[in-house]
């Protein structure tokens, strides 16, 4: 093999190996543009279900809106792996279970989402979850 064809092959086994390295990265995006970092949003309700799934679970909750109408709220978490290391299950958030959940609206008009949750709390005030956990901000 020539010194050329020797460093051709070489600097594409190389670039291969940074696009393998980075794609994981530019595949994960922000949520600002979904949801508005700039405001917090708390919501009392009652879980309905909690699906846990990559690259996001999600906890629903029904809670009564500004005119005492039930919505249900979407809360968008991290993955099934991030909420495990946290002890967030089906059992540890059971359908029925009267909670507090904190975190970032999100920005589509008259929408009930959130994200980002900043604390979880069962209704007395017993923590489930505290900080920007399970998903870290971008």
């Amino acid at each position: 093999m020539t010194r050329q064809r020797t460093f051709v092959a070489t600097a594409a086994v190389l670039a291969a190996i940074l696009l393998y390295a980075v794609a994981p990265a530019i595949a994960h995006h922000s949520s600002a543009p979904f949801y508005d970092p700039t405001k917090k949003v708390e919501v009392k309700g009652t879980v309905t279900r909690l699906l846990v799934k990559n690259p996001h679970s999600f906890l629903y909750l029904t809670a009564p809106d500004d005119k005492g109408q039930k919505v249900e709220w979407q809360v968008e978490m991290g993955t099934g792996a991030q909420l495990a290391r946290n002890n967030l299950t089906i059992e540890t958030l059971k359908p029925g279970t009267d909670v507090v959940v904190s975190g970032q609206p999100s920005r589509a008009e008259g929408s009930h989402g959130m994200c980002c949750i900043l604390s979880l709390t069962k209704a007395d005030g017993t923590p489930i979850l505290r900080g920007r956990v399970p998903q870290e901000p971008q």
